[in-house]
């Protein structure tokens, strides 16, 4: 029978084991490896037909597998990997799918985009930004000097946080992960409506005419901010889901099971 699996650090809580027996009424067996990459790679290539990556491993992952998709190539990250019948391992980064099928689902096309965060996630999201039609992308970080490697891998702007509200982005997609009080080096400050504070310069008025999409669906930060529509990472994750299950098993998912499994 084949297994899959999800490695990363921490992994425990995550909904991936959840999602998975919903799709496929608990067919296939998916476990939790939270371990060393080395270690966790090595319990893929033998005990696993595919697996899902997550943080901080999705670097590491883009550079062993044998054959890239067109997504993990843009991003630079690979966050799922199947073993092909010919013993390749071919990565992918559904996470640029699940970035677009939220926003998609929602019949919003944006024109102006921030990307907050410079990591795997904000990689998917500028990639998905693009597939989206965004005309302007512009990407912050709390290190300049890794929004600034970001945007000119992707032809992008960079701003310091400093200087987020100068910005009227339509499309903001917030990929810090956790709340800002978790970022060392970044002061935080309380702002009305915004439970827990976030960063400063990230205001009801620079949120309050955009669309917001959050990676973080366990510990939101901006699900209680003014904006002209918030969109929760759930579905962001069930969107990556629905692509990426169908790359383990070549069956599709059951899309109602999946839909209910996640309350958002």
């Amino acid at each position: 029978m084949k297994r899959f699996a999800l490695i990363g650090h921490p992994v425990a809580g995550s909904l991936s084991p959840r999602l998975f027996a919903a799709a496929y009424e608990g067919r296939y067996p998916y476990d939790l490896i939270d371990a060393p990459f080395d270690q966790a790679w090595a319990l893929f290539l033998k005990d696993y037909h595919g697996i899902n990556v997550t943080a901080p491993y999705k670097q590491d992952a883009f550079r062993a597998v044998d054959v890239l998709s067109d997504g993990a190539r843009d991003c630079g990250a690979v966050n799922l990997v199947v073993k092909a019948p010919d013993g390749l391992l071919h990565g992918y980064n559904t996470d640029v799918d699940g970035v677009v099928g939220a926003v998609r689902e929602t019949g919003f096309l944006p024109e102006n985009t921030l990307v907050i965060g410079a990591g795997g996630a904000a990689m998917a999201a500028v990639v998905g930004s693009k597939i989206l039609g965004s005309k302007t992308i512009t990407i912050a970080n709390r290190t300049y000097k890794k929004a600034a490697a970001l945007a000119a891998a992707h032809n992008c702007e960079a701003v310091s946080l400093d200087d987020i509200g100068t910005l009227t982005p339509d499309l903001v997609i917030y990929t810090v992960p956790g709340d800002a009080r978790s970022v060392p080096g970044v002061t935080v400050e309380p702002l009305p409506g915004v439970i827990p504070p976030v960063i400063p310069g990230l205001t009801g008025n620079l949120l309050r005419n955009a669309v917001v999409l959050e990676a973080d669906y366990k510990h939101p930060s901006l699900s209680s901010a003014p904006c002209r529509k918030y969109i929760s990472g759930l579905r962001w994750i069930l969107h990556q889901a629905i692509t990426g299950y169908s790359l383990f098993t070549g069956e599709a998912p059951d899309l109602e099971a999946l839909s209910r499994s996640v309350i958002c």
